[in-house]
């Protein structure tokens, strides 16, 4: 077994302990102050030191029985060798915040609605998740967000990290409850008179000061299975780190809008707003251009039947003029990129037909329906010649 000096002494990351166990590219230790990987945290990293040697460990996890396994990068010491541990603070630190913000908001959102119970948590990335029963709305999203936000702003909360026997559990206010046996390590975040805010049976890292966790701010949510909602968040230096980005792209973009921060929104709405004028505007554009096309183009008796050979500029204008034919009539179009359509106004004369037997002659592939028809051809330079002939040849079957 590993004793777990990362829950004996929590602030301790140094430490000398004995080599009991290898495997390819891990070791076991007799102690250790590393956290293995556990309850939606990731396992600490850092370094192992012995006899002038060292490898970096890039990841802790938990064996069978309270065997911890240290994954390796580097040389293995061998069993029974005295080694050096030193866990990577930076690592540590960041997977408290979120494990502890991971507490303090799931803690929020029980106080919002006692219904929206945790399902399922992971703190693996800077963006960390809760997963909710209740089906919370956007306003009890807010709600959740804003009240940890007064709490810890308001409220000193300090971590206190009792084992009771499980025995005991009746007399805390779990917010959910406990799915360990016997000796149960408790992590609660109290007031200064002792009242606790959040109560959780956790084996993770926290910080000492809910403070620390701060700020704790909601990106998004989405629906995943099970009918549980899944709550994107930050913590801690991480979210700082987040926001400061967040506002400083903002006030660049502000300023090239010419328009203060907090009025961007106003701003981008109208933007928007004007986009939508504008799109409609330019189809309306492109479907007169398209008409006016068509209708320019020489219409050439081809075995009975009139058609328009219409050589377009621009791809979007294609499924426009193909629908744009007129009354017993069809339209043979190409455009750039060897884009190419047939558009029939017949109903003896099937546009995916033609236009199939065009392409068998000049390479492509296309399709569509008897009205419109759109494909991609390998000769561009023979398409509408092949369409004139597949047509003469329609009329005379």
């Amino acid at each position: 077994m590993t004793r777990p000096l990362y829950r004996e002494e929590p602030a301790r990351l140094t430490f000398t302990a004995t080599v009991t166990e290898t495997r390819a590219g891990a070791v076991a230790l007799g102690a250790t102050a590393f956290y293995p990987e556990g309850g939606g945290q990731n396992g600490d990293a850092g370094r192992l030191r012995w006899e002038g040697r060292e490898a970096r460990v890039r990841d802790t996890r938990k064996g069978e029985g309270s065997v911890v396994w240290h994954e390796l990068e580097g040389p293995v010491p061998e069993v029974g060798a005295s080694v050096t541990g030193e866990v990577d603070p930076a690592r540590r630190w960041r997977n408290s915040q979120r494990h502890s913000g991971e507490h303090l908001l799931a803690q929020a959102f029980h106080r919002v609605s006692p219904t929206f119970g945790v399902a399922a948590v992971s703190m693996r990335n800077a963006e960390s998740t809760l997963d909710l029963h209740g089906d919370p709305t956007e306003a009890d999203v807010r709600a959740a967000e804003a009240l940890l936000r007064e709490t810890l702003a308001r409220t000193p909360l300090t971590l206190d990290t009792p084992t009771v026997p499980d025995t005991e559990l009746h007399r805390y206010p779990l917010r959910r409850e406990a799915k360990v046996s016997g000796d149960v390590r408790l992590v609660i975040f109290r007031d200064p008179d002792g009242v606790p805010f959040d109560v959780s049976a956790c084996g993770g890292t926290h910080v000492p000061h809910a403070s620390m966790a701060a700020p704790v701010v909601v990106l998004r949510t989405e629906r995943v299975r099970g009918g549980l909602t899944r709550v994107f968040f930050m913590a801690g230096e991480e979210a700082g780190e987040f926001l400061g980005g967040v506002y400083a792209g903002s006030r660049t973009l502000a300023q090239e809008f010419s328009v203060p921060v907090e009025r961007l929104p106003e701003r981008v709405a109208a933007l928007t707003e004007e986009r939508g004028t504008l799109r409609g505007e330019a189809t309306m554009l492109r479907q007169r251009l398209a008409h006016t096309l068509v209708r320019q183009a020489p219409a050439h008796d081809v075995g009975g039947v009139l058609l328009r050979e219409v050589t377009l500029d621009d791809v979007t204008l294609l499924p426009l003029a193909l629908t744009d034919v007129p009354r017993g009539e069809v339209v043979a179009a190409l455009a750039p990129g060897g884009r190419c359509g047939v558009g029939s106004a017949r109903e003896d004369v099937p546009a995916g037909t033609l236009l199939g037997r065009a392409l068998e002659v000049t390479g492509g592939r296309g399709g569509g329906r008897p009205t419109l028809a759109q494909g991609t051809t390998g000769r561009p330079g023979e398409f509408v010649g092949a369409v004139r002939e597949a047509l003469f040849a329609l009329t005379r079957a």
